[in-house]
């Protein structure tokens, strides 16, 4: 609890990779998102960020476990969206979450697209599950960074939506939506 009484919204990071997660480079991915999300981001908020491999069902439990337990509004992925064997978190995203939010893949790729052909090979996506939106993005820094200032805006109203804790911005960074008189 912070000293006023509020805790800090809660949000979740998972940095999908087995390099990573056996300390054979240094996951820079994880701390791009929260770099970004402290740029864009007022409220007062807390990373819960794990590293772990590409095994399905350890994605899946890891998310099961923010949503659920930690109770994160927002869980953050990074990693395993591509067409290799072992990129299994868009399965694991699917197979976790209620309602499945394709809007958030689709403008990503669209986005990527821009910049580099091959982001037609990109599987990123969307889900809710209970009170959190999970978002999957790709795993290289610089595009994390354009993936979620394409779908940033959305993702404050998307949580006050899915009655989960409300998200103030930094309107010098990112401009959100909000429908007016919310």
């Amino acid at each position: 609890m912070d000293l006023d009484g509020i805790a800090p919204v809660k949000i979740g990071i998972i940095t999908v990779s087995d390099r990573a997660s056996k300390g054979e480079y240094e996951d820079l991915s994880g701390p791009a998102i929260i770099d970004t999300l402290n740029d864009y981001i007022k409220t007062r908020w807390e990373p819960v960020h794990q590293v772990i491999p590409d095994e399905q069902y350890l994605i899946e439990s890891t998310l099961k476990q923010m949503a659920d337990k930690e109770k994160c509004s927002l869980i953050v992925t990074t990693g395993g969206t591509g067409p290799a064997p072992r990129d299994v978190t868009p399965e694991a995203t699917e197979a976790v979450c209620d309602k499945m939010m394709p809007g958030f893949g689709e403008l990503m790729r669209q986005v990527s697209l821009q910049y580099v052909p091959t982001a037609i090979l990109s599987r990123q996506t969307a889900g809710i599950r209970g009170n959190s939106l999970i978002v999957n993005l790709p795993g290289k820094p610089k595009s994390i960074r354009e993936c979620l200032e394409a779908v940033f805006p959305a993702i404050p109203y998307c949580i006050d939506l899915i009655e989960g804790p409300y998200i103030e911005t930094n309107e010098e960074k990112i401009q959100v939506f909000r429908p007016k008189g919310v």
